[in-house]
């Protein structure tokens, strides 16, 4: 079994990530497998290397150890390009250059027969439109700092993938997940692959890196349930394996909201400050040294 926390280096561990890192580190380690710490830098504009340092010394406190040197996303932009080109080459891949205000209101104009249109959302955001979408395969070299998106509906020639979920999605969801491609299209829809000011976006990094690194199982937050839909297809068109999905409950603010960078007062490294122990940290999020959750 191979694991891994892939954090982006932008603020403070908090509890939610420690929730994830622990468990995925648990559930490497009674398995005899290895767990794997990547670093999610790609957004350069964000990132910083004392929030990678300090996420480090976070996770090395919470008795969490991984191999070095670890992947940092933004030392294999060649891998995301190739991949890039690949996904371009098979005619899959198109620019747009719709804004979020663009894409928020051609969603909200009135449709016909309709006094009002309530936007769809998906793992990507908005559902796209599709405004940019070509009437024909594009030909000749990928473009080069533009924004790509998957042509959904070309790139469901066979119908989507299954995946084999081991944790629970948002409603439980738990074992063989299968999708329908009338879903892919209407509830995902075109998802971005690249964006102009940062290259590869989310969706095909992880899809590399989790095959370049050999991830068995990938355990994170219930939030990204409906995003595996995406990734497994990734995973067919580009001929990569397929892992085993572990998707856990979200940790939660007193409200039932659930944290988010934002939430610095739940940050580990002020909890560290105020004298608690990493064992306090797993009672909190409900861990403990002998239960996997």
């Amino acid at each position: 079994m191979r694991t891994r926390f892939a954090p982006s280096p932008t603020g403070p561990l908090h509890l939610g990530h420690a929730y994830s890192a622990m468990l995925g580190h648990d559930m490497a380690r009674a398995a005899g497998g290895v767990f794997i710490l990547r670093i999610d830098d790609l957004d350069r504009s964000r990132a910083r290397p004392e929030w990678e340092a300090q996420l480090k010394d976070d996770l090395g406190w919470l008795g969490l150890d991984w191999p070095e040197p670890c992947r940092r996303e933004s030392d294999h932009t060649a891998e995301y390009d190739a991949a890039l080109d690949r996904l371009w080459d098979m005619g899959l891949l198109y620019p747009c250059s719709c804004s979020r205000r663009d894409i928020r209101e051609a969603l909200s104009a009135p449709q016909e027969g309709l006094s009002t249109a309530v936007p769809e959302t998906g793992p990507d955001g908005l559902v796209y439109p599709g405004t940019c979408r070509p009437g024909t395969v594009l030909t000749g070299p990928r473009p080069k700092d533009a924004t790509l998106r998957l042509d959904m509906r070309r790139a469901l020639a066979a119908p989507p993938p299954p995946f084999t979920e081991t944790g629970h999605g948002p409603e439980g969801q738990t074992g063989r997940i299968e999708t329908t491609s009338v879903h892919m299209t209407n509830h995902i829809g075109d998802v971005v692959l690249a964006r102009r000011d940062m290259g590869a976006a989310y969706h095909l990094a992880v899809v590399v890196d989790d095959a370049a690194q050999g991830i068995t199982h990938v355990v994170r937050g219930e939030d990204l349930f409906e995003a595996t839909r995406i990734h497994v297809l990734l995973q067919r068109l580009l001929g990569l394996p397929q892992p085993i999905y572990h998707h856990h409950r979200l940790v939660r603010d007193e409200h039932g909201k659930r944290l988010a960078k934002r939430d610095d007062s739940r940050a580990v490294a002020l909890y560290r400050q105020d004298g608690a122990t990493p064992e306090d940290l797993r009672q909190m999020v409900g861990l403990s040294p002998s239960a996997l959750r």
